[in-house]
């Protein structure tokens, strides 16, 4: 294994989704994250080897953890080859471990994809016939998966610790036909503030995302305690760095929350994944499902403060169109305003408001998927910030 090392500290990369930057930011800050450096789409931090594990097992609104081992400039091949063989890849990646490249590129000189990521892999075989001595690499080791992207002609190469992207929670291995993304609803749940004592609504809970991210958060349960990661696999994190973070965070789990939520569905198929996704996820006792009509909805507890959170059906084809919008104006009459109940509502359609009845109190551009929406926020009136993020009780 000549040449391996591995030093502490590590400049560490999380893409979001657009438009929750600054959640994502929060979040960072509140496990420690440090020096950031905040692109669209793309946050760029700070920490020690620990904070690979802590990243991958508490940020809700994070993609992916990568760490960073070269950024730089480069418009042609030979430059692309010679920055990638002059960085440290065997700081991380031993001699017979499996490194294999995939990339992307966007309003740069270098935009063949395929060719990039060979030239990458070319550079790191040359790093590596200088630093380990031998020029036939068996690659049947662990795997470290080398990610190239190249944006205006800015280069960023990591190594991606995750695997499996971190909204996959383990807890959704069901959905409806358009579930929202968990870090999206994450997103929105940090948006909402929903907070330990929250009483949330969801009437068209489809898969029971939103409601299930609400109640984890409320709880504090770390978002990726329950599934593994590439990392893992790695040498440097062979001295139990991951089993420690994630006994910590099973130590910081909140039973005692007052937290509760009422999800319903006209779809009894919705009903059956909610409740089924709840019990994965360890919070069924914290849910009440039941099938019901939109326009039979009231909040439960009128001397508690509610937090209603919903993903209604878009209408993307044609047919659906005409119903979608009658969501949006049956939405508008049974979201009635009032001191005790907060509405977040993502939608992508341009008339929303209109067909909701009120203009928003706020809104916020966010993409569920490919698809541009707006969070249409609309607050009980004795929340007077409602636009910071929560915070974290981690």
């Amino acid at each position: 294994m000549g040449g391996f090392r591995v030093e502490n500290q590590v400049r560490l990369c999380c893409p979001c989704l657009f438009g929750l930057e600054s959640v994502l930011s929060f979040e960072i800050k509140k496990i420690g994250g440090e020096n950031l450096e905040v692109t669209d789409g793309r946050i760029f931090f700070d920490g020690d080897l620990s904070m690979v594990a802590r990243a991958n097992l508490w940020l809700r609104t994070a993609e992916r953890v990568g760490i960073v081992i070269g950024r730089f400039r480069a418009e042609s091949f030979t430059e692309l080859f010679d920055q990638t063989a002059a960085l440290p890849w065997e700081r991380f990646i031993g001699v017979d471990d499996r490194f294999p490249v995939k990339g992307s590129s966007l309003n740069s000189k270098l935009h063949s994809v395929p060719d990039c990521q060979k030239i990458v892999k070319r550079a790191i075989v040359r790093r590596f016939e200088q630093v380990y001595h031998q020029s036939l690499f068996n690659e049947t080791g662990a795997l470290y998966q080398v990610q190239c992207s190249i944006y205006k002609d800015m280069v960023t190469l990591l190594l991606d610790t995750t695997g499996a992207g971190l909204h996959k929670r383990g807890y959704r291995s069901n959905a409806n036909e358009a579930p929202i993304k968990e870090t999206l609803a994450a997103g929105i749940v940090d948006l909402a503030r929903v907070r330990g004592d929250s009483l949330v609504y969801d009437p068209m809970c489809g898969s029971g995302t939103l409601v299930i991210e609400a109640a984890m958060k409320a709880l504090n349960i770390a978002p990726g305690i329950r599934r593994r990661f590439t990392a893992q696999d790695w040498r440097c994190f062979q001295d139990g760095t991951f089993e420690r973070e994630r006994r910590e965070a099973v130590a910081q789990v909140r039973r005692d929350a007052a937290f509760l939520a009422y999800a319903s569905d006209n779809d009894p198929e919705s009903v059956r994944l909610t409740q089924e996704n709840a019990v994965k996820a360890g919070v069924a006792s914290r849910i009440k499902v039941k099938r019901a009509d939109l326009s039979d909805f009231r909040p439960l507890d009128t001397e508690r403060p509610g937090i209603v959170l919903t993903n209604p059906p878009y209408g993307e084809r044609l047919l659906d169109l005409q119903e979608a919008e009658q969501i949006c104006r049956t939405m508008g009459e049974v979201f009635v305003p009032g001191d005790r109940t907060g509405y977040y509502i993502i939608s992508p359609h341009d008339s929303f408001e209109e067909l909701f009845g009120r203009p928003a109190a706020r809104r916020r551009k966010l993409y569920n998927g490919s698809i541009r929406c707006q969070l249409f926020m609309y607050f009980q009136k004795p929340d007077k910030h409602p636009h910071k993020p929560t915070e974290s009780n981690h």
